[in-house]
């Protein structure tokens, strides 16, 4: 065997064993550049019904403002109901004392006074006033009422505790001599003897007055 010929199979063998443990090691990974290094990213379609749906959150519902509460209607004034005697209408308060002279005789003059309610042309109108006036006693003359009626809206006398008003003369009661007397059977009336002021009241103090020059 020629020994040039064998030392180039061994070179030979020599170069062949050291390419194979080359490709045996572990290869180092690749860098990618930082541009992305021309690889194609493909993005991954979603698979429908893969990932559940979130459901949408419900709408909440409006909660209605409080309503203030209606304020309560006033309860309607009550009708007057009937006193003793007096049914109704109910005559209102005495809102004038007509006084005036009713006789005049040659020694004393008799005087009368006539309560009147109103301005009431209703209240007028249902006790048997029908021409429309809107002012009047608080029954007509001779009703079976108006006793009992003008004593509920006129009281008593200060002076004689008797029902009807107040008489006075010059604000004087009267003494039942020389200058006035009451009358002994009404006292609606009064005996008026000597010139003065004379005043008949309510027991509200509602007055009327006339004067008498004798």
């Amino acid at each position: 065997m020629n020994r040039s010929a064998g030392v180039l199979s061994l070179s030979v063998l020599f170069l062949l064993g050291c390419h194979t443990i080359t490709e045996e090691l572990p290869t180092q990974p690749t860098k990618t550049p930082k541009n992305g290094g021309g690889i194609l990213t493909v993005p991954i379609p979603a698979i429908p019904g893969a990932t559940p749906t979130p459901k949408p959150a419900p709408t909440p519902t409006p909660v209605p403002a409080p309503t203030t509460a209606p304020a309560p209607t006033p309860a309607p004034t009550p009708t007057p109901t009937g006193v003793k005697g007096c049914g109704n209408p109910v005559p209102g308060p005495i809102t004038k004392m007509g006084a005036y002279v009713h006789i005049r005789g040659p020694n004393q003059w008799t005087l009368d006074v006539t309560p009147l309610v109103g301005p009431d042309a209703e209240y007028c109108r249902k006790i048997g006033f029908t021409d429309g006036r809107s002012r009047c006693p608080v029954r007509p003359e001779g009703h079976p009422e108006r006793e009992a009626c003008e004593l509920n809206a006129v009281g008593y006398a200060e002076d004689t505790k008797r029902p009807g008003p107040t008489w006075t003369r010059n604000g004087k009661y009267c003494s039942g001599g020389a200058d006035c007397e009451n009358h002994p059977d009404n006292q609606y009336l009064l005996l008026a003897r000597q010139s003065g002021y004379y005043e008949a009241c309510t027991k509200d103090g509602m007055c009327g007055g006339v004067q008498v020059d004798r």
